[in-house]
């Protein structure tokens, strides 16, 4: 599939098979996945290479696009087993893989030489000298580094205008530049670079006297709190017109570890705004009712990164590790209009849903629809999904499977949260 001609993209992370089906549906032009073994997201990553076929399958039978990330900084142990990964991708091959080592780039275009190569953003990429280069080398896109400025953008795509140019607006952000870190390595032996980030950076630290191994000192940055090496979230979506101007065609979301509810509101979120029409008078109005959506969910407070220039201390959240929680994830609507001899009331819909945390009868829920505005309505009963028998509550786990019985219909693929009250609220440490 050839990518058209200046058309904008909206790119959303897979981290499993199911969330790349949620991507689509609410509206994702393509998505990026990765083999555990050549991801930076292995621990989490929940493809394998007979999964990562059949999801390249399913995007091309919806006329979407799906990216292979394999932007490790490879040792040698590792060519071996890309050369036979590549080598099952030959019959049907995904529209580009996503790569930062020059060897791993070196082993693609040998194995599969028609496959697009999109540069990945741990290549560090901030400057159109470099840009140029890889382009010279057939690299098709660069994804560039989240620390250029909006000038900087500009200026690259100036200079080198055939190449795509893919930009993260939205998701987490990492203290070390574009992601280089040893944190992770240097305190429990976890390789960032291969895949294997344990987020030491989010951790709560503190001191302690050598000769009184039990005192703690709290570590403190200007009297905020310890969490000194937390970045906030990035979100750009007011800035999406910006982007466009200067060059960016590919609006990427970070988030291969996040739930389908957090995957389905943003992605959703971010279609709406790149939908809406320049002309439209009511353009910022409707980014800023987009954005309080956003606002719902769990974040560690938002930042524009360094789009204009900020200095990395903005980018900070030293006084907690996430947002408080006010909404809670309690399902995915599966099935509509199961057949229940148990229910008989025609102004009710039944539907069969897997159940995430809790759920209990008389729970005012609230619907997000792939396409669709939310929808709210109350849960008259549950029922067990094969004794069919009435439940007072359905909880989480072990792919619980309940039906509900509802006052309207949502759509398939619908995510189901409901407001925590006070007492219920946490905080995301």
């Amino acid at each position: 599939m050839k990518k058209e001609k200046n058309k904008l993209e909206l790119l959303a992370p897979a981290g499993s098979f199911e969330k790349l089906k949620y991507a689509f549906e609410f509206g994702a032009d393509a998505v990026y996945a990765g083999l555990p073994d050549f991801s930076l997201r292995a621990r989490i990553n929940k493809f394998d290479q007979d999964q990562m076929i059949e999801a390249v399958d399913y995007a091309h039978s919806r006329n979407k696009k799906i990216y292979i990330t394999t932007n490790i900084f490879a040792h040698n142990y590792h060519f071996d087993i890309l050369q036979k990964h590549l080598k099952i991708l030959k019959k049907n091959p995904p529209d580009a893989f996503i790569a930062s080592d020059v060897g791993v780039i070196q082993v693609i275009k040998k194995v599969l030489p028609n496959v697009d190569i999109h540069l990945s953003t741990q290549a560090n990429t901030t400057n159109w000298q470099t840009a140029k280069f890889w382009y010279d080398q057939g690299v098709k896109r660069i994804v560039l580094a989240r620390e250029l400025t909006l000038e900087e953008i500009k200026e690259i795509h100036l200079k080198v205008p055939k190449l795509e140019l893919e930009y993260f607006v939205h998701g987490a952000m990492c203290m070390a530049y574009s992601g280089r870190c040893l944190l992770s390595s240097w305190v429990i032996g976890r390789s960032s670079n291969l895949g294997d980030c344990a987020q030491n950076c989010r951790w709560q630290y503190s001191l302690v006297e050598k000769n009184r191994k039990n005192e703690y000192i709290p570590v403190e940055q200007d009297g905020n709190g310890t969490y000194l090496l937390n970045s906030k979230d990035l979100c750009l979506i007011a800035y999406l017109d910006e982007l466009k101007g200067a060059g960016i065609t590919s609006f990427k979301i970070e988030g291969r570890a996040k739930s389908v509810y957090y995957l389905s509101q943003i992605v959703k979120s971010y279609r709406r705004a790149l939908d809406i029409k320049n002309n439209d008078t009511d353009k910022k109005k409707k980014i800023r009712k987009i954005k309080k959506e956003i606002d719902k969910l769990v974040n560690r407070t938002y930042t524009t990164g360094f789009l204009f220039g900020e200095c990395k201390f903005k980018g900070q959240e030293t006084k907690f590790s996430h947002t408080k929680e006010e909404y809670e994830f309690v399902g995915e609507v599966l099935e509509l209009e199961v057949k229940n001899q148990k229910v008989k009331s025609n102004n009710y819909h039944l539907v069969k849903i897997k159940v995430h945390n809790s759920l209990l009868v008389e729970d005012r829920v609230e619907f997000i629809q792939p396409k669709g505005d939310n929808i709210f309505c109350k849960i008259k009963n549950i029922y067990d999904d094969k004794t069919q028998e009435k439940l007072k509550s359905a909880h989480g786990g072990q792919d619980r499977m309940v039906y509900i019985e509802i006052s309207k219909m949502p759509e398939v693929f619908s995510v189901m949260r409901r407001k925590l009250k006070k007492k219920e609220k946490t905080y995301k440490g």
